[in-house]
């Protein structure tokens, strides 16, 4: 049997080659460590009942911005005094870590709001309205003088306590029928109109003799029984309407019956307003006009407006902007809140 032949031929083996270089794969970036969740700034307001339509409005766009409302009922607060630590207790909690306060102060409160928001402000707190704006702004005839000497047009105005001169007081703002304002009226509460000097007599002794302070000013026959309301915030008007007096009633506020619709101001009515809040110091102002013959004439600023009737009339949201008014407000003046409120 012939052998079997054997193959001296060496089996081709694929040479492989120099080893692939592959591109370096990119580090996959670290995990950002995770952000913790802004803190909830807090924003009291001071407001005697929860169920007030503004105050309720304030609570619902604070939440809508996500931040955290804290209704404080301004005589249940209580100041400590202490060498450079005042302090705000409510109902015997310490109240720390407040970003911002929007006092809602009654007339009736006046005196005691007026110093729980000086307190605030003692705390380092940023407050709209400041205690001395509120302050000048209830004080009718203040905010007269201070108005005037700034060259504002505001009706005729005069005050005394000599029941002799009743008549010189008569002619000094135009003669009859005049206007008889309590120094500390609200809502169209003690303001009467007289035409007759028996009448001014007997309404001014009236009140004299109640120990009360009265202004005596002229009336603006062509405003005809209507005015304007314009809520000014920060600097610009938020909403503005037309308020006219029910029949037979001379005071247009909507407390007495009075009608509002909206109404875009001419420019003249915005910047009349807003200058009248500046000067009063005011953040947060309801500034009421009359349209007279020669343009707007302020009769008074009021520090803690109602806005129902003006958002109804307007269909705007004036909660939502007193509420990024005051958050702004915070931003630049409030100091580090490093504890929060434990109510």
């Amino acid at each position: 049997m012939p052998a079997k032949k054997v193959s001296t031929k060496k089996a081709s083996v694929r040479d492989p080659g120099p080893a692939p270089i592959h591109a370096a794969q990119p580090r996959a970036p670290a995990e950002p460590p995770p952000r913790r969740p802004r803190a909830k700034k807090t924003v009291v307001i001071l407001s005697r009942k929860r169920s007030l339509y503004s105050t309720r409005r304030l609570v619902e766009a604070i939440k809508q911005r996500g931040e955290r409302p804290l209704v404080l009922d301004t005589l249940r607060c209580t100041m400590v005094l202490a060498p450079s630590q005042p302090r705000m207790l409510y109902r015997g909690v310490d109240i720390k870590g407040v970003d911002v306060v929007i006092p809602r102060i009654g007339a009736s409160i006046t005196g005691y709001g007026l110093a729980v928001v000086h307190h605030f402000e003692m705390m380092g707190v940023p407050v709209l309205n400041s205690a001395a704006a509120i302050s000048q702004s209830r004080d009718k005839l203040r905010a007269l003088q201070l108005l005037c000497r700034a060259g504002m047009d505001v009706p005729r105005s005069v005050m005394a306590h000599d029941r002799g001169n009743v008549r010189t007081l008569v002619r000094e703002v135009g003669g009859l029928p005049i206007i008889i304002k309590l120094l500390r009226g609200t809502q169209g509460v003690g303001v009467m109109i007289a035409h007759s000097l028996q009448e001014v007599q007997t309404i001014v002794n009236t009140f004299w003799d109640l120990g009360q302070e009265v202004v005596l000013q002229e009336f603006v026959a062509e405003s005809k029984g209507r005015d304007v309301r314009a809520l000014v915030v920060g600097d610009r008007v938020v909403g503005a309407m037309r308020r006219r007096a029910k029949k037979g009633e001379f005071r247009s506020n909507l407390h007495r019956g009075g009608e509002g619709t909206p109404v875009d101001l001419p420019d003249a009515y915005t910047e009349v307003a807003v200058k009248a809040a500046r000067l009063l110091g005011l953040e947060i102002a309801g500034v009421d006009m009359l349209e007279g013959h020669r343009g707007p004439r302020l009769m008074e600023l009021n520090s803690s407006p109602g806005f129902e009737g003006l958002e109804k009339a307007t269909k705007k949201d004036i909660a939502g902007g007193m509420i990024d008014h005051a958050l702004r407000l915070s931003e630049r003046g409030a100091p580090p809140a490093t504890a929060r409120p434990t109510l």
